[in-house]
């Protein structure tokens, strides 16, 4: 509503008129428009294209560089939501690289021209916003374009063998599964394809040859979303292409100008400019073509990887020259931006337009600026627009404004309308008396733009090949130790078939296990590349390794549980709600908090109101903003006369939190201090003597802060930062402390989600799993080691202000690499440091570093783990190729950290001579370039690095014998035993409500349940559905679960519905206190608790099943076999009829 109301004085302005006036005429017209800033060209472009009077003109927008385009598209398409907007970007996936293709990238454009080269009547398309790269490369003809569309209707009746031979031809490829544009993949009646054309992949289910249903669906959960009516499945142009020259000459491409249709206005901003990088691209052409003469073989060599996304041969009629692009511009109506006309100047006839908008001032986050700016504009009667993308943003400006314009007068609030959308710039329209400001702008944020992405393939798979077992891995069984896998089997039981999992022991020994106790088996995962021990079947070492396991958990859960005892017995100090301070303090932080981090906030906020003292973990990866939850505790605690703690484990990262919390609490009444060696006793004394006087309101320090001579005024929460990082002694230390004061531990380890649970009953946790959305992605290059590339990127990133890590990872070739690169760069002031160096030495370096007094640090790998400096935005890193993923990754992580945009050079030997697999890692890095992409990357190492030091030193070896998921299922037991016993008293409310007898059931029957070979072909998806469906807990993931392999797969056959009552009856059975049921010859046998003594015989279930036995059913008897009772049941001939006999036994107990 606000936001049309802002459109129609755009579109109302005599100025919009005269220019659709100018564009409809017949003879190419000139057009100028003058005093344009901010976004307001989006206002004005979007005014013309929804002009009625323009409604039959396409529009063709050409900006500077390949950011300013999509900033343009993003505000286009938020401020008209019009669904025919293209971003036309290049296809190639590096600069001067003129072969390797960007899928996404030629997605978007093979979209954007199937659209136009299909124009029904004379109708308009729609906008294309592109750049000077994209216009530098000629497009297929419309008409070759639209001949070779495959469409396909509901209720067609298609030949499929046809129409497979034609996806082949057109340059598809047949998968299992479709997970990038290109591929197909049949199963049974299910045809999937990914068309070259659509950001996702479509579905289509035939009923014999008759089109059922068409759906599109997302290929990384491979679920549908939603249903069409027909589709249009694109080819591969780039193949279409070398088809298409082989028949005609080869000169059959045309500038995009002549593909478009008469009616396209061009719009474009410094023409100059967009000419000259045109210029600058056939000079890089050119030398490219000269380098392929030299050595064709090496630069083929290393683009051969992903063949299919590189052009089959590069010749210079492909593209364009930019002096006869401007002549086909000049047949066109030309609408140029800005104060220099170009195309005005040639002609005469040119109208200018003159406007006046002012961008939007710097307010660096000074609130008051901004409210005296808005009242002032409010007096003068302006209109004043807010523009933010999240509509929380929007209620946190709000009360900041509530609070603080209360003026002299009472108060004075100031009329801003809110607008729920984004858009880049904000300005200010003297004309239209209006003011937009942005978000992102007020708040200094960076504002990120978004593109159409095609899914690729590594992306979907890294965390699913993780966990997929291939023949040969290790495997551990909970009761028989570890084995190796070696695939599915079908067995035969009584005539019918079914699937088991088979795993090879110790000298030759086969276990098999039923796919219904799949949950007991797990891949080993132990430290990378250690072999594990095979177990013998039938001895009792691996029972002993697990008892001692078990022995050894239950001391370290043990103190874990006797703190919390302590903790929730005490009383500490209730904070009060939220001020308006607390709020302008979240509301200024430069990213947009993710959905986790804003929970984490909440968690902590509401645990240090309550009176019982708090007691949180948060855990995310690097740069996921743990920080900022901690600035906000401790600010918190500050509001309320409480002083604030920060405990860090190094003197570097005091010093950091110390610069990090000054920067952020700035401008609100707290005094921040800090505690390290650096300071002279002189110093520390009078830091101290404050902190006791109450003068200091947060203090950080490293574990100096635990000494004896330090003595608070009045303590009311502990941070502690990396955790894992400390000694004994001072986790001792931080026990006393903790069962008083509200205390937050914060740490980078990712602690796998079963460990989480388990440590719950000790410590309310909180994850953050998202990265920050508006964090910039890095821009990642792989190169060959070039003196010139080094000191282009030293200079770059040196003239902007910024600085540079340079990575070397050899400790004595430092000193040299330091010269070479002064060299090199001669008025660049150089430091050098590595892990052996004196540890004073050391950190004066960095701490140096970090004050500006250096361009370039020189250094080891040392940076990965932790130092944090905003103003390094560019890190090199020399023999990439020598690195493990994840090392890369946290090495990454270290730039990119403020609002400018980042930049990671891999130096490595040319592609072609490497191993695959580090070619592979290398060429994975520079696809995934934004955060939160790396921590399924890294995810593998840190489950195994990060486990170990979660509960004490003494438990790792255990780890690597017994592997970690089995670690995790003892620890659960381990925790879960001391609970109902030592216990009891603390938990008795839980043991109330969770007094299960038996933890597991196992089924053994032999009818035929079993996921046929026909209804799914591939071994390792049957066995990922098999323990995907082991593992459903509950009824919704069961039926989610069918949804999605009816969706998959099509119909459900009988045998897997059976599959799936038997989890169900799993879980019935479990409830009712049943161990082992076996189902065969059409007999049920149900074994009860094997413990005869367990309290479950004095229980109300027990007694209800007696109960049940004698009034509800004539089928049943009990038996007793030696010490254990077992229930025989006549005549149960299906799943089905088991899981209601059981249901109506569970239903019959009160």
């Amino acid at each position: 509503m606000n936001l049309e109301m802002l459109m129609n004085g755009y579109a109302n302005d005599p100025r919009c008129f005269t220019i659709v006036d100018r564009i409809t005429a017949s003879q190419p017209q000139q057009i100028q428009l003058t005093g344009l800033h901010g976004s307001a060209a989006s206002f004005i472009v979007s005014a013309v294209f929804n002009h009625p009077s323009a409604s039959q003109l396409n529009h063709l927008i050409i900006l500077r560089d390949a950011e300013e385009a999509a900033y343009f598209h993003n505000t286009l398409e938020n401020i008209t939501s019009a669904l025919n907007l293209f971003y036309f970007p290049s296809s190639f996936k590096n600069k001067k690289n003129y072969r390797l293709l960007n899928p996404s990238h030629v997605m978007l454009r093979t979209e954007c021209l199937t659209r136009f080269s299909n124009p029904l009547g004379k109708n308009r398309v729609g906008a294309i916003i592109t750049y000077p790269e994209a216009l530098f490369e000629k497009v297929v003809l419309p008409k070759t374009l639209s001949d070779n569309i495959i469409s396909i209707k509901q209720g067609d009746t298609i030949d499929t063998n046809a129409i497979y031979e034609k996806f082949v031809s057109y340059g598809f490829k047949r998968t299992d599964f479709v997970y990038e544009p290109g591929q197909f993949a049949v199963r049974g009646g299910i045809l999937d394809m990914y068309s070259f054309g659509n950001e996702k992949p479509y579905r289509v289910e035939l009923f014999g040859n008759e089109v059922d249903s068409i759906r599109i669906f997302d290929p990384e959960t491979q679920l549908s979303e939603r249903k069409l009516l027909q589709v249009s499945i694109i080819p591969n142009l780039a193949s279409l292409q070398a088809g298409i020259e082989a028949e005609f000459d080869a000169g059959d491409k045309v500038s995009i100008l002549e593909f478009l249709p008469e009616n396209t206005v061009v719009w474009s901003e410094d023409w100059n400019f967009i000419k000259e990088k045109i210029e600058q691209q056939e000079e890089d052409l050119q030398l490219y073509l000269e380098l392929l003469k030299q050595n064709p073989v090496s630069i083929a060599a290393s683009d051969e990887e992903d063949n299919y996304l590189s052009k089959t041969e590069v010749i210079e009629t492909d593209f364009l020259n930019a002096a006869i692009l401007e002549q086909q511009i000049l047949n066109r109506h030309v609408i140029e931006l800005g104060n220099k006309a170009h195309f005005a100047t040639i002609n005469e006839q040119r109208t200018t337009v003159n406007f006046a908008t002012k961008e939007q001032p710097a307010f660096n986050r000074n609130f008051d600026l901004l409210i005296k700016n808005l009242k002032e504009y409010e007096a003068k009667q302006y209109n004043i627009y807010l523009f933010a993308e999240n509509p929380k943003q929007l209620e946190r400006l709000h009360v900041i404004f509530t609070d603080l314009a209360t003026g002299p007068g009472g108060k004075a609030e100031i009329n801003v309308i809110p607008i729920p959308t984004s858009i880049h710039e904000g300005f200010i329209d003297d004309d239209l008396k209006t003011v937009c400001y942005t978000d992102h702008q007020i708040f200094q944020r960076y504002h990120k733009y978004k593109v159409k992405q095609a899914f690729s393939k590594n992306k979907a798979l890294t965390l699913k090949m993780l966990r997929e077992l291939q023949p040969g891995d290790y495997i551990t069984h909970i009761d028989h130790g570890v084995g190796v896998y070696s695939g599915l089997q079908k067995i035969e039981a009584n005539g019918r078939m079914q699937e088991a999992v088979r795993i090879q022991y110790k000298d030759g020994d086969l276990l098999y296990v039923n796919i219904s106790s799949l949950h007991k088996i797990s891949k080993y995962s132990g430290k990378e590349g250690t072999v594990p021990k095979m177990n013998k079947l039938g001895s009792d070492v691996w029972n002993k390794l697990k008892d001692k396991t078990k022995k050894q958990v239950k001391d370290i859960a043990t103190d874990l549980i006797k703190l919390y005892a302590q903790r929730k017995s005490q009383e500490g100090f209730a904070h009060s709600p939220d001020n308006y301070m607390q709020t302008e303090l979240e509301a200024s932080f430069i990213y947009e908090d993710t959905p986790d981090q804003g929970k984490a906030t909440e968690d902590v906020k509401r645990d240090m109101e309550k009176p019982s003292p708090m007691d949180r973990l948060v855990c995310g990866d690097v740069g996921f903003g743990k920080t900022e939850i901690a600035i906000r505790a401790a600010f918190k605690s500050c509001c309320d006369g409480k002083q604030a703690a920060v405990l860090v484990p190094t003197t570097i990262l005091a010093y950091q939190h110390y610069k990090t919390f000054g920067d952020r609490l700035k401008d609100f009444p707290v005094t921040v201090d800090f505690i390290n060696r650096f300071k002279s006793a002189k110093e520390k004394k009078e830091t101290l003597q404050k902190v006791a006087e109450g003068k200091t309101d947060i203090i950080i320090g490293t574990h100096a802060l635990l000494g004896k001579d330090v003595k608070f005024k009045d303590l009311g929460i502990m941070i502690i930062d990396e955790e894992q990082k400390f000694g004994v002694a001072a986790k001792e230390k931080l026990k006393q402390l903790r069962t008083t004061v509200d205390s937050l531990t914060l740490t980078a380890t990712p602690i796998p989600r079963t460990l989480q649970f388990s440590l719950m009953g000790a410590r309310d946790l909180s994850i953050i799993n998202t990265p920050p959305p508006n964090r910039q992605p890095i821009q990642t290059e792989v190169m060959v080691f070039n003196e010139d590339a080094i000191r282009d990127i030293i200079y770059y990133e040196t003239e902007r202000g910024g600085q540079v890590f340079f990575i070397h990872n050899r400790v004595k070739g430092l000193a040299e690499m330091k010269e070479f690169i002064q060299g090199l760069c001669p008025d660049v002031s150089i430091a050098y440091a590595h892990g052996q160096m004196d540890g004073d030495d050391l950190e004066d370096t960095i701490l140096d570093f970090m004050d500006k007094k250096y361009d370039v640090l020189v250094c080891t790998n040392i940076v990965e783990s932790g130092v944090d400096i905003p103003n390094v935005n560019t890190i090199i890193v020399n023999n990439a190729h020598q690195f493990g993923l994840s090392d890369l990754h946290q090495l990454r992580g270290r730039v990119g950290r403020s609002n400018k945009k980042a930049f990671c050079y891999l130096f490595a030997p040319p592609m072609s001579t490497l191993p695959v697999d580090s070619r592979k890692r290398l060429s994975t890095l520079e696809q995934y370039s934004d955060l939160g992409s790396g921590f399924q990357i890294a995810m593998r190492d840190l489950d195994i690095r990060g486990a170990g030091n979660m509960l004490g030193g003494e438990q790792s070896g255990f780890i690597a014998e017994i592997g970690f998921e089995m670690y995790q299922k003892i620890l659960d037991e381990a925790i879960r035993e001391l609970k109902r016993t030592e216990f009891k008293e603390l938990y008795k409310e839980e043991i109330a409500q969770q007094d299960d007898f038996v933890t597991d059931c196992s089924i053994d029957t032999d009818l035929e349940i079993l996921i046929p070979d026909s209804y799914v072909e591939s071994i390792t998806e049957r066995l990922s559905l098999y323990s995907r469906l082991d593992n459903c807990e509950n009824e919704e993931d069961l039926t989610a679960f069918h949804a999605e392999m009816t969706d998959r797969f099509g119909p459900i056959p009988a045998p897997v519905e059976d599959l799936f009552t038997t989890v169900r009856c799993r879980r019935l059975a479990v409830e009712l206190g049943f161990e082992k049921l076996f189902l065969k010859n059409d007999t049920l046998r149900c074994f009860f608790v094997s413990n005869p003594d367990s309290p479950y015989f004095q229980s109300d279930i027990f007694n209800g099943i007696l109960l049940f036995l004698q009034t509800g059913t004539n089928k049943g008897k009990l038996k007793q076999v030696g010490k254990n009772g077992i229930l025989v049941v006549e005549s149960i001939k299906t799943m089905h009829e088991l899981f209601s006999f059981l249901d109506k036994m569970k239903k019959s107990i009160p």
